[in-house]
């Protein structure tokens, strides 16, 4: 499946073909990027008998038959018939994102989640519960891509995807910019209800299996879990990030 490679592009600008674009697929990712006004969408692949639904579209879309979209996407996608090739998405700094808070901020950190269907799940969960970014690292991290913009339906181009180098680095400027952070991890003392979060918070997860590595956990104010009980022990990373935000937003955080 095509993603994105990263390198600096030619000219500054992605063209059709260049290696630096990648295809989305499916009807709510394709259109999502083509009403995001940061997203340049080079082409629009539709399925022949369907080009009607998408002639308003910029650019035009190209009727093929489903076997040139397949050999863009992959052929064991639900590509539902449409596939756009498009430019990496500008995403803010970490620093940008800092250097202006809001009141309630929420941000959501991904320690080595590498599942492409995963993180477009937590996109997904992240816009759903207001979270204002998504941080994950250079390497260890999936590119944007079909897949990941699928999985987060359409979130891929609403919510910051940020990636930083050195991620102990960054959550201590996280720290330091005044936002609470919690680890999650079975082995918290204390739930994430109880810690009774407040005020700008960070979410902290690690892969599956591996959790949170020793230098990310040390970066944390307090490591929490969520209350689960019988056989089960852990939850998807992906559905842990989504129990844990609505705990984060179920009732109005209290002011530090």
């Amino acid at each position: 499946m095509a993603s994105y490679k990263h390198r600096k592009r030619r000219g500054g600008q992605a063209a059709p073909g260049d290696d630096t674009a990648a295809w989305l697929y499916g009807t709510h990712p394709v259109r999502a990027a083509l009403a995001n006004p940061r997203r340049k969408v080079l082409r629009l692949l539709v399925a022949a008998g369907q080009a009607a639904h998408w002639a308003d579209a910029d650019p035009g879309p190209e009727a093929v038959d489903r076997a040139a979209i397949e050999a863009a996407v992959g052929a064991d996608t639900v590509h539902q018939g449409v596939a756009a090739e498009v430019a990496p998405l500008d995403q803010p700094s970490l620093t940008e994102l800092l250097d202006h808070p809001g009141e309630a901020d929420i941000f959501v950190v991904l320690d080595q989640v590498t599942d492409p269907h995963n993180v477009g799940a937590i996109l997904r969960s992240a816009i759903a519960f207001g979270a204002r970014a998504v941080i994950t690292t250079e390497r260890n991290a999936p590119p944007e891509s079909g897949a990941l913009a699928k999985a987060a339906a359409g979130a891929l181009e609403v919510v910051p995807l940020v990636r930083v180098t050195n991620l102990a680095r960054a959550l201590r400027a996280i720290a330091e910019s005044g936002v609470w952070i919690f680890g999650l991890e079975a082995t918290g003392e204390r739930t994430l209800a109880e810690a009774e979060p407040s005020g700008r918070c960070a979410l902290v997860l690690g892969a599956e299996g591996a959790g949170l590595r020793r230098l990310t956990g040390e970066a944390c104010d307090e490591i929490v879990r969520l209350p689960i009980a019988g056989a089960v022990n852990s939850l998807n990373v992906s559905n842990a990030a989504a129990v844990a935000l609505y705990e984060l937003v179920r009732k109005p955080h209290k002011t530090n």
